[in-house]
């Protein structure tokens, strides 16, 4: 197992998400350079990885279950992803960069459940659950509250 895979064996659910909001970041930081440097192909490679996470993500909410939280989630998911095609199609290193402020804003509110003991306590009952066969299906990991409203497209 690579160094990589054992980290994220060991990170609990919101660790992930933080992991995958850190890896929005860092393609995004690299379709901005690829507008610098005028690389179209690198800056379309960049937008398209950055898009795949924002999709994962989307398609994990549980909208039965998280209600108003996973319906704001899904609200700031289109409009990160609108940020993104808006920003490669213009090749706008600023548009790129509003996004980076938006999603850090939001992984901050991420990073804050992470530490939190109450969610840390309903991971691990969850993934006790989740162990057990014929058990019912546990309620989402709690969606972090932020108010941020400066993601809207």
């Amino acid at each position: 197992m690579s160094y990589q895979q054992q980290t994220v064996a060991g990170m609990n659910g919101v660790e992930l998400i933080v992991a995958l909001y850190d890896g929005m970041v860092r393609f995004l930081y690299r379709a901005i350079q690829a507008v610098e440097n005028n690389d179209i192909a690198e800056r379309r490679i960049a937008i398209k990885r950055t898009l795949d996470i924002l999709m994962h993500l989307q398609s994990r909410l549980r909208m039965d279950i998280g209600g108003s939280s996973a319906r704001a989630l899904s609200e700031f998911y289109a409009a990160i992803f609108a940020l993104c095609i808006e920003g490669s199609r213009l090749a706008s290193a600023d548009r790129l960069r509003e996004a980076i402020a938006c999603i850090r804003d939001v992984r901050e509110a991420w990073q804050v459940a992470a530490r939190d003991p109450e969610v840390i306590r309903k991971l691990q009952e969850e993934q006790l659950r989740n162990s057990m066969p014929n058990l019912t299906p546990s309620p989402a990991a709690p969606v972090p509250q932020t108010s941020s409203t400066n993601w809207s497209a």
